[in-house]
Formats: structure tokens, C-alpha cells, sequence
């Protein structure tokens, strides 16, 4: 859901005037719900990790690198529209 949220919904709002973030609080924050990200399937690899208390894997933020890029370009795809600046709405893609 990281990489959904950062393509489609984070956005960094600042005071033109005083120059401080606008949306410093997850209340003025919009993050997206279940509703809004599709099924996703869940693969393991291998075996249980012992490292870890309930032996699970990850590979962390790291695998969210390309993903906003990746949705990005679906939408250039479906759409012919290339937006280059986060996050993609349906404003930007009107313009």
C-alpha cells in the first residue's frame, strides 16, 4: 500500500508565506484505505525465517523504489496523459 499511497494520495503541502509544512499532521494527511487498493496476493518464499519472531520475510521499503514510477506509466498507458509530479489525480491529468 506504500507505493499506491505515494503515487496516488501523499502529497508535501507548504505555506507559501511562513514556508512549514501545511499537512504536518496525519489528521490534514490523506492516506488511502482497503477500499481504495485492489487485491493484492501475498506470495512466500522458501521457507520460515528464523531470524525473525513469527518467521517472516521482508524486504522492506525497498521494494517500494520503482512503484510510483510503475503507476505512473500504467496511467500514461491507459490514458496518454504523463503526469510528472506526485501525486497522479484527476486534476493533474486534465491539465
Amino acid at each position: 500500500m506504500g507505493g499506491i499511497s505515494q503515487a496516488m494520495f501523499e502529497e508535501t503541502a507548504t505555506d507559501d508565506v511562513t514556508g512549514r509544512i501545511a499537512n504536518a499532521t496525519f489528521g490534514d494527511y490523506l492516506m488511502p484505505v482497503n477500499a481504495d487498493v485492489p487485491d493484492m496476493e501475498v506470495l512466500f518464499v522458501g521457507g520460515p525465517d528464523r531470524a525473525t519472531a513469527v518467521g517472516t520475510k521482508g524486504v522492506g521499503e525497498i521494494g517500494l523504489v520503482g512503484l510510483a514510477a510503475a503507476i505512473g506509466n500504467a496511467v500514461f498507458h491507459a490514458t496518454g496523459r504523463r503526469v510528472r509530479s506526485l501525486p497522479i489525480t484527476i486534476d493533474r491529468l486534465m491539465l
